[in-house]
């Protein structure tokens, strides 16, 4: 499987994953044409793309999708309360999304795919692990990390996990009060001392790369994440990556054979 992050943080958020013959996205938070430039580089089209996997109705995750559903026929997929919401906040996406189970695995061309709750101010907010040979997790928006997120994600190759924001910024910074409080809330987003530590705990399940999302702009510096980060690592054999809030991370996860 192949990685591509093309954005993550509060400017959008949007992931391409490639295997089993098929490509994916995760999230649909940048316009239709940045997506199709961003697809360019990587030598695709949208017509290249088997499906949209949503992780919630913030509009850093799917400004684009209502364009996307407009002008294409790619499938989208999402939960039950979550597609419910989506489907009277965008025209035309009742007929189009397909209603996924939480916690039960389904297939898209050969990959294996389930979502899984993190607690986040939304109508539902998930992740989603993937797996085809070799396995990938995506967990952000969640402000604390759940026995369900470290069921999702202990054991996984690669993970992209929430680093948003830096506690010591977000308090002697600009955000007024009340939003402080959200971001700090259990269903806000996960500091980068929370995320040192949860991947601290993946890496001892045995995932080997691990790439820190959904940075803040304001409330956290790419340096500062990667610092906290490495040093819950030190001595481990771990790569470890910043998911830019524009441009492209690619990352290739190389597919064990399976034995007859």
């Amino acid at each position: 499987m192949k990685i591509t992050v093309f954005a993550s943080g509060s400017g959008g958020n949007c992931l391409l994953l490639c295997g089993g013959g098929t490509n994916i996205l995760i999230d649909a938070g940048i316009s239709l044409r940045r997506l199709s430039d961003a697809l360019g580089q990587c030598c695709l089209s949208l017509q290249d793309i088997g499906g949209v996997l949503i992780t919630h109705e913030h509009s850093d995750h799917i400004s684009g999708l209502g364009s996307l559903i407009k002008k294409t026929d790619i499938p989208v997929y999402a939960p039950r309360r979550l597609a419910g919401r989506l489907s009277l906040m965008i025209p035309g996406a009742y007929e189009r999304i397909t209603e996924i189970p939480v916690g039960e695995s389904f297939s898209i061309s050969g990959l294996q795919i389930r979502a899984f709750h993190t607690p986040h101010d939304a109508s539902e907010s998930v992740g989603y692990h993937v797996e085809h040979g070799v396995s990938f997790a995506l967990a952000t928006d969640m402000g604390r990390v759940t026995d369900e997120i470290r069921a999702a994600l202990h054991g996984c190759d690669t993970v992209l996990i929430e680093a948003n924001h830096d506690v010591d910024m977000l308090l002697s910074g600009p955000y007024p009060p009340v939003l402080k409080r959200r971001i700090l809330s259990e269903r806000g987003h996960l500091s980068n001392a929370d995320c040192a530590e949860l991947a601290r705990e993946l890496a001892q399940s045995g995932t080997r790369q691990i790439i820190l999302g959904h940075l803040s702009r304001k409330n956290n510096s790419p340096e500062a994440a990667h610092r906290t980060v490495a040093a819950a690592l030190e001595g481990m054999d771990v790569s470890l990556y910043c998911a830019p809030e524009s441009g492209c991370l690619e990352i290739t996860m190389e597919e064990v054979p399976c034995l007859a």
